[in-house]
């Protein structure tokens, strides 16, 4: 089995991908509000501070920043997981279990990249804000609901129609 070693950095900045296992279940935006109060309640009981998010059909990126001296942001992932699983099982959502009769609702794993600089923080926070372009979900960025763009639009950080054609991007996005 492999050994996956983990880069912590109390305080630091990280970039994720979270993914459901079965990757033609659109789960993640069809039980939106679900994901929502998951993050919410461990953002509650164990904060950190969401720098940048979106959701697509069956995963997710998002920019995280952890409070000083706090490195474990396995065991927030690892909660905000279980309690969307928990959450869809109740509603009635048909969720497969493995050969050890734990549900198989999300990959085991996740990407985990450490923010190295401004620069990184850059191509990770423009990276997750054109993904849903990039999956072919929409042609204009603004156009999808589930992301913080809507955010950084109206605080002056991003033009309305960036990503769009007329300002098309041909950066260095993500990992």
């Amino acid at each position: 089995m492999a050994s996956y070693r983990r880069n912590r950095v109390a305080g630091g900045t990280y970039f994720f991908t979270v993914t459901l296992q079965n990757r033609n279940r659109s789960l993640l935006v069809d039980y939106i509000e679900v994901l929502r109060e998951s993050v919410r309640d461990v953002r509650r009981e164990h904060s950190f501070h969401i720098e940048a998010w979106v959701v697509l059909p069956e995963h997710l990126h998002a920019i995280w920043i952890l409070p000083p001296e706090d490195t474990d942001y396995s065991m927030r992932w690892k909660r905000i997981k279980r309690q969307f699983t928990n959450r869809l099982v109740e509603a009635g959502v048909a969720v497969k279990k493995n050969r050890r009769g734990e549900y198989d609702l999300w990959q085991n794993r996740f990407w985990e990249h450490t923010i190295r600089n401004e620069s990184d923080f850059t191509r990770h926070f423009d990276y997750i804000h054109y993904n849903p372009v990039k999956h072919g979900l929409v042609t204009r960025v603004r156009d999808w609901p589930y992301s913080t763009f809507h955010r950084y639009v109206k605080a002056g950080v991003y033009p309305v129609d960036w990503g769009d054609e007329s300002q098309h991007y041909d950066g260095d996005y993500g990992e």
